[in-house]
């Protein structure tokens, strides 16, 4: 009964976020923006049509149709990787950071937050990060984590460095997701009896 409960609350919390979405000026998908807002908070690891399809599991197709409507309408550019020319980055343009600025977060989930006590906001993230890591562990999917809890991420004397890359990280970038993430696991107990 806790799982049908579960699914038919976040059920119905995604269709009211994705209602809002249909609300912006001008009119974007859902997935417009949903694509938006994932450039908005990934690495430069991370920024690419690959790791968007990841992310919000949809197919190659929808995506590259869907980053062309919204080049097209300014809120994003593409530019060829210096190293690899077969790798496309994507950055949001100005006109993109100002619409999400104006959409993000949507404003029915900022009065819903406002009707929970202060305490209850951080018993609910927790709850949600423990199931979404539970989930995208039962699915095999990548975690997309933040860079600072990476088991990748080295501190250095000037900084920090990815272990993956070997390329120095700006602290700016260590409060980005990223595609490469890997999540520490909890340390193994051996319990008593």
């Amino acid at each position: 009964m806790t799982t049908h409960k579960t699914y038919h609350y976040l059920a119905r919390l995604g269709n009211l976020i994705r209602a809002e979405a249909r609300k912006t000026k001008p009119k974007l998908q859902p997935v417009q923006l949903e694509m938006l807002h994932y450039l908005s908070v990934c690495n430069r690891y991370s920024d690419t049509p690959a790791a968007i399809t990841e992310y919000l599991g949809l197919t190659k197709g929808t995506v590259s149709q869907t980053l062309s409507v919204l080049e097209s309408k300014g809120y994003l550019s593409k530019k060829i990787d210096r190293k690899d020319r077969r790798v496309v980055h994507l950055k949001l343009t100005k006109k993109g950071r100002d619409l999400l600025q104006d959409s993000l977060p949507p404003r029915v989930l900022i009065r819903g937050l406002e009707q929970l006590p202060q305490q209850q906001h951080g018993q609910l993230i927790d709850s949600l990060h423990q199931l979404l890591n539970s989930m995208q562990e039962a699915q095999g999917c990548k975690s997309f984590g933040v860079c600072k809890t990476c088991l990748r991420l080295k501190q250095e004397e000037k900084g920090f460095s990815c272990q993956l890359t070997g390329e120095s990280l700006h602290n700016e970038e260590t409060e980005l997701i990223c595609r490469e993430h890997l999540t520490p696991k909890p340390p193994v107990t051996d319990k008593v009896a």
